[in-house]
């Protein structure tokens, strides 16, 4: 039983989510990224651009929403105890489009009146931070809930690829709509586009509760221990605490390019707006890659021995690890560097990293003794979330300064990159014990256990 799945005839008795439910998650997810990509990308070249504000406010409000979601263990929590993970599902994503609204009318605002648009701005990505925690974090606990053990790498490569494609999709569509732009167009589209995904979320979850929980820990009587108690018991159990770190280690590591490559590749090798915004969509390439071959290969691994994705999580980092190294070279090699070839086997590396860690952690959220799969979700999500908005912050803030203190371009982002591909190998000796076998056999041990019930 250790290394082993439930028996065949058991595995046909309950297999949990299908194909088709996890697809309907998935569009959750794009709904939660389309809402998401209004607020951070749009919203954010509008005041920078056509309202000549400090690129700092934008980035400011962006990490405050990150910050929102420190609440995310709260919500799950909540999630857990009600027993109705589509509530908070639906809940949290129409907080999320009012909360995308709000902002693009404080945008608005800020070109009459800064200081009172700004502060309504800071309640708008408040509420977007709090609908992205809520949602999301109800979201994935009912993947985690819901999904067999050998599916879980492919779960979480489904829902990560649709998030990522509610992104794209959104950004063209929203693009085209608001051409030629008007402040007045604009609020039409946010408004179409918060009732298109509030709409979507509503009919993709609709019975989808039913098929969950089968899989979960605590699925019989529903009952979950009071908040303090959950916080108290994951953070005692040593798999929970290692992989908690591991998360926020290995996120830093992952965000810390995001606001600098483009930048890089403009200061360093002289591309065009254009040519930089091309190189972005290279990552962006190497990451979908490196989703569907974990997705595909994780669940082979994972059906097979309980620490299958450890693998897939510590070659990931490794390969990142790699290619920001030779980024470092890059900086200072500058012309004739493959610079489109690295860059994709960055978005490579992310890409596999990414989901067999988002799969890893589907596992260990049912493996707790007392806790559920929300409140473990909401200290995964508020770790990742604070993670992200430091290390999108600490990699432009580092650049700025190296750049002061060293007097060379090629020299600061040798640096930054050198550090972030140091963090992503401390990432991958973590990843070692945090998804090793005891803990990942802990979950699917709890997985056969609900299937004989």
């Amino acid at each position: 039983m250790h290394g082993s799945l439930a028996s065949p005839l058991i595995e046909a008795k309950n297999t949990g989510f299908g194909w088709v439910a996890i697809v309907r998650i998935g569009l959750v997810q794009a709904s939660i990224g389309a809402l998401v990509m209004l607020a951070t990308t749009v919203l954010n070249r509008l005041m920078v651009v056509e309202l000549g504000l400090l690129a700092a406010v934008p980035a400011g409000l962006v990490a405050w929403h990150y910050a929102v979601q420190l609440g995310r263990p709260l919500w799950g929590h909540a999630s857990d105890k009600g027993n109705n993970r589509t509530r908070w599902i639906i809940g949290g994503v129409a907080v999320l489009a009012a909360g995308g609204l709000l902002a693009t009318q404080a945008t608005v605002l800020m070109g009459s009146s800064f200081w009172l648009g700004f502060a309504l701005a800071v309640l708008a990505y408040s509420l977007i931070g709090a609908g992205v925690g809520a949602g999301g974090t109800s979201a994935l606990a009912l993947l985690a809930s819901g999904v067999a053990p050998q599916r879980r790498a492919a779960a979480a490569a489904v829902t990560w690829i649709m998030m990522v494609a509610g992104i794209v999709s959104s950004s063209f569509a929203v693009s085209a709509l608001i051409d030629p732009f008007s402040f007045e167009r604009l609020m039409v589209v946010a408004s179409g586009l918060a009732l298109a995904m509030v709409t979507l979320t509503v009919i993709a979850t609709v019975r989808l509760e039913r098929q969950a929980g089968r899989f979960g820990n605590a699925a019989k009587d529903g009952t979950a221990p009071d908040f303090r108690a959950a916080l108290a018991e994951i953070w005692n159990e040593p798999a929970a605490r290692r992989f908690t770190v591991f998360i926020f280690v290995s996120m830093i590591a992952f965000s810390m390019q995001d606001l600098i490559l483009e930048p890089f590749a403009g200061l360093i090798f002289g591309m065009t707006p254009g040519q930089s915004t091309q190189l972005g969509g290279q990552h962006q390439s190497g990451i979908l890659l490196g989703m569907i071959v974990t997705g595909i290969g994780g669940s082979a691994f994972s059906g097979k021995r309980p620490d299958g994705l450890r693998i897939w999580v510590v070659s990931g980092c490794l390969m990142s690890a790699a290619a920001l190294g030779a980024l470092g070279l890059a900086a200072v090699a500058g012309a004739g560097w493959p610079l489109g070839i690295n860059v994709f086997v960055l978005g490579l590396g992310n890409g596999v990293f990414a989901v067999a860690a988002i799969g890893a952690m589907m596992g260990l959220a049912g493996a707790g003794k007392n806790t559920r799969e929300g409140v473990r979700m909401g200290v995964w999500g508020a770790s990742q979330a604070i993670a992200f908005g430091l290390g999108g912050l600490t990699g432009a803030v580092g650049v700025d300064l190296a750049r002061r203190m060293l007097g060379a371009d090629g020299a600061a982002f040798q640096l930054i990159f050198g550090i972030e591909a140091a963090a992503f190998l401390c990432a991958a000796i973590l990843a070692i014990r945090a998804t090793g076998g005891a803990a990942m056999r802990a979950s699917m041990q709890q997985s056969e256990r609900e299937q004989f019930a």
